[in-house]
């Protein structure tokens, strides 16, 4: 539930930890500003990992939708 305040919590402290920089680009020495949390392991898959923070990545919408 990507409405939920326990999601945005979450988000947020992901951004912060990522320090609000896409890390894929980061890969590539790329400083591009991070505006999506992605699940590494899908949510609608695997629902128990949907709030480990250790499944989730920031990232560029462009490098998301990739």
């Amino acid at each position: 539930d990507y409405t939920s305040k326990r999601w945005h919590r979450l988000r947020e402290k992901v951004l912060k930890r990522d320090k609000y920089m896409c890390q894929w680009n980061k890969r590539y020495g790329r400083h591009i500003q991070a505006d999506t949390v992605h699940h590494i392991f899908p949510a609608e898959q695997y629902p128990q990992y949907e709030y480990c923070e250790w499944n989730l990545i920031s990232l560029c919408s462009s490098a998301h939708n990739m």
